[in-house]
């Protein structure tokens, strides 16, 4: 857990209360929080609900192109690639 507070602080998306173990979310955390759940919730889980028809073809094609933009980006940082 150390590891991930860390991280995260030194990210911008959490701070450190003087002197105690608690930390709060920054600006930039809420927002980027807030983001997440927003795409999980009307994105993700509709999406990947078994019994839900397949999504639009202009969707899935957009979706496809995200996808490369992320995994060009991640190949230019040099980041492993999610399984």
């Amino acid at each position: 857990m150390t590891y991930d507070l860390r991280r995260l602080r030194l990210n911008g998306l959490i701070r450190r209360l003087p002197r105690s173990n608690r930390y709060v979310l920054t600006d930039d955390g809420v927002r980027i929080a807030v983001f997440y759940t927003k795409i999980y919730n009307r994105l993700l889980v509709p999406l990947t609900a078994a019994d839900q028809p397949q999504a639009p073809p202009e969707l899935r094609a957009a979706l496809k192109t995200i996808t490369r933009h992320v995994d060009d980006y991640a190949a230019q940082a040099r980041l492993p690639r999610a399984s």
